[in-house]
């Protein structure tokens, strides 16, 4: 029994004089970051900030962020910067409703992570106009906590690819503490936006750190560097910072104090501190041993496993999480039980439909769908597309042979399943259809034009397009999708032909390789639905193509009479059918035989333009 004390204190005496004099400090890459062509494609780049070499794989990590118009209130920053509103304003010590004046520094909590080479936190921006850049959006928007070539290389689009409604992933870039900062008791890292003015003597009066601190987090050369604007700097804290470490000075912000922040509580925190650092001295050995404990059968649970894939050199579906590390860093990789706890154990109250559930998140809700084998190459491609019209992927999970996809949540279902619902007819006005098919083309625009390699969705149907709680259209179920055209870098999602009778272009059938004009073909058959609420196929005596009834109308004598009776009750009103007679010339054009003589989705998009304007003129809607 002594013989093993000695052991475990050796080897504890060993761990603390090595943990302590380890720093794995993260080098200040100073105005490199403003970089538009740095590459990381061999190893870690400096300019991309904050590689995974810290002690967790994750921790709760803050950022500062200087508020400007219209990024100032606390809803609308938490919204850009993805975190908890409820948590901003409580480390702020300031109410949700407080609106910032210019230049203010608001400190931000996010938790980070490490999903590839790099600490981040992340973020989605939507494009407002085409005119925007990387460099405008790094420096203007995000300053400085992600960088002009992170963008890029997280979204692995051009300079000349940012279209208006693309949403863009934004890696955060972030740190955890390393073992030499666990070490000298510094639990959390704060990463800083450098301003105007800023030095590091000021930095570490303002948050009360050693300038060697500082020095050792960022690895400075020099005892009193130069600091960029724009750039970020570690600060290493022992406890999280306050709101009146921000910003130095009195912005006069009125604000109620929020629960929990009054004078006496603060007392009573600092009391309650005291005994924690009390406490904490006794327990050190204790925590040390468990750490050590978790370390050895962390290595023995998970290095084995590794070691025989690499001899068998055959993926399985427990190597997902490697293949999604290799290209995705923004992907969150949910654990079963989190899965399992969201969805109520998949119970039926929880059941959207089919396979896919609804869950509960941290507070959001989040749709789960369950698939058999292996979503890899899915996923990989549901990665690469990223736009407003497409539904967003937030996270994968494997487990026992499913893959389990975690999307954003539509509140309003499925477009069929809107058309089949009874409502209003203000709720289902020309305004909205229109909406929703300028929505799809949208997509499929970006599908078919904007990503690389061009994408074809191959099951474009009412059923795969569904609504937000706002009624905007997002394509989904991406299953059967490939790449368009031949090449080596065709990779198809499918090698089986699949589709909706109905929808499926007479050439999908016939010939290799698909082109985006199946999708054209599909959508023309939804824009039919969307005017007349009818199924793509009648069943009635015979089943019978709603396309060939339209067809037929348009070629008799008595169109606009014969149209009206086949159309949506109430869409004919008012001057009505006229659009109903340029929505259906478009959808038979979409239709065509021969692809050839079907438009692209660029002219698509500019006929539905043309039919909203000639709407939003219009006294009667």
């Amino acid at each position: 029994m002594k013989i093993i004390m000695n052991l475990i204190l050796n080897t504890l005496l060993t761990y603390i004089l090595f943990t302590s004099s380890i720093k794995a400090q993260q080098k200040y890459s100073g105005n490199s970051v403003m970089s538009c062509n740095s590459s990381d494609e061999d190893a870690p780049y400096e300019s991309f900030l904050y590689s995974c070499n810290g002690l967790n794989h994750s921790c709760r990590a803050f950022l500062t962020f200087t508020a400007r118009y219209p990024y100032n209130s606390v809803p609308i920053i938490a919204a850009l910067t993805s975190s908890n509103q409820y948590d901003v304003a409580q480390t702020n010590n300031i109410t949700r409703f407080t609106v910032f004046p210019t230049d203010r520094q608001v400190i931000i909590p996010v938790d980070c992570s490490c999903l590839g080479l790099y600490y981040q936190a992340n973020a989605v921006y939507q494009i407002p106009t085409a005119h925007e850049t990387y460099f405008i959006i790094a420096n203007n928007t995000y300053q400085g906590l992600s960088t002009c070539d992170t963008l890029k290389s997280a979204n692995n689009y051009s300079q000349f690819d940012l279209v208006q409604g693309l949403e863009l992933r934004v890696p955060l870039r972030c740190a955890c503490p390393s073992r030499g900062q666990t070490a000298d008791g510094s639990k959390y890292l704060l990463t800083y936006s450098v301003g105007w003015g800023d030095t590091l003597p000021s930095l570490s009066e303002r948050f009360n750190v050693s300038m060697k601190k500082i020095i050792e987090a960022n690895g400075f050369s020099d005892e009193n560097p130069t600091l960029y604007p724009f750039t970020t700097i570690l600060i290493p804290l022992h406890n999280e910072p306050f709101s009146s470490q921000s910003t130095p000075g009195d912005f006069n912000i009125t604000t109620s104090p929020l629960p929990g922040f009054s004078a006496r509580k603060r007392k009573s925190k600092r009391v309650l501190s005291t005994a924690g650092i009390v406490a904490g001295g006794f327990s050190l050995l204790l925590v040390l041993i468990l750490i050590l404990i978790f370390l050895f059968h962390r290595r023995k649970i998970c290095v084995q496993p590794c070691r025989e894939s690499k001899k068998a050199m055959v993926f399985s579906p427990k190597d997902l999480i490697v293949e999604i590390a290799s290209f995705d860093r923004a992907l969150k990789v949910f654990k079963f039980p989190e899965i399992k706890k969201a969805t109520r154990n998949f119970g039926s109250k929880s059941r959207i439909k089919g396979s896919v559930y609804r869950g509960v998140f941290a507070g959001e809700v989040l749709a789960v769908k369950k698939r058999s084998g292996n979503a890899s190459i899915e996923v990989n491609m549901l990665y690469k597309i990223n736009h407003f019209n497409t539904v967003k992927l937030h996270g994968i999970c494997e487990h026992d042979g499913y893959s389990y996809l975690v999307f954003e949540y539509m509140k309003n279902g499925s477009l069929r399943e809107w058309l089949s619902t009874k409502v209003s007819k203000d709720a289902k006005c020309w305004n909205q259809r229109i909406r929703i098919a300028l929505d799809v083309a949208n997509g499929l625009l970006y599908l078919h034009n904007f990503t690389k390699p061009a994408y074809v969705h191959s099951n474009i149907k009412s059923s795969n397009i569904l609504l937000d709680i706002k009624m905007r259209a997002k394509i989904a179920n991406f299953s059967l999708a490939r790449t368009s055209g031949t090449g080596e870098d065709t990779e198809e999602m499918t090698t089986q032909i699949v589709g909706t009778k109905g929808y499926m272009a007479p050439e999908y059938l016939e010939t290799d390789p698909v082109t985006p004009k199946v999708d054209v073909f599909a959508f023309g058959m939804v824009l039919l639905e969307l005017i007349t609420g009818k199924y793509a196929v009648v069943h009635g005596g015979s089943k019978k193509l709603i396309s060939t009834a339209i067809a037929s109308i348009m070629e008799g004598e008595n169109t606009e009479a014969e149209l009206s009776q086949f159309i949506e009750p109430g869409l004919g009103e008012n001057g009505g059918i006229d659009y109903a007679i340029q929505v259906v010339k478009l959808s038979l054009s979409c239709l065509a035989r021969d692809p050839a003589d079907r438009p692209d989705m660029g002219e698509v998009v500019s006929s539905l333009l043309k039919i909203q304007l000639n709407l939003m003129k219009s006294v009667r809607v």
